[in-house]
């Protein structure tokens, strides 16, 4: 069974936000690019953050992750 890529289920309208709250001051709506490029980047921060707090919880003995763990 072929999965799709949870990533691409962030879609353009809401990077577009997130850059603008960041202090982006303009995004072109037509350079699919720039998205493709943060969806990249987006997901090795989070496939980062998502080892570490496994890490973490696994070095804590336990099988749930926690607030803390984060």
């Amino acid at each position: 069974e072929n999965f799709i890529d949870n990533i691409q289920g962030i879609t353009n309208p809401p990077i577009r936000r997130l850059a603008l709250k960041s202090g982006v001051k303009l995004l072109e709506k037509e350079s699919g690019w720039i998205y493709e490029e943060i969806r990249g980047r987006l997901r090795i921060f989070l496939e980062n953050a998502i080892r570490d707090v496994v890490t973490h919880a696994e070095h804590s003995k336990r099988n749930t992750v926690t607030l803390m763990d984060v």
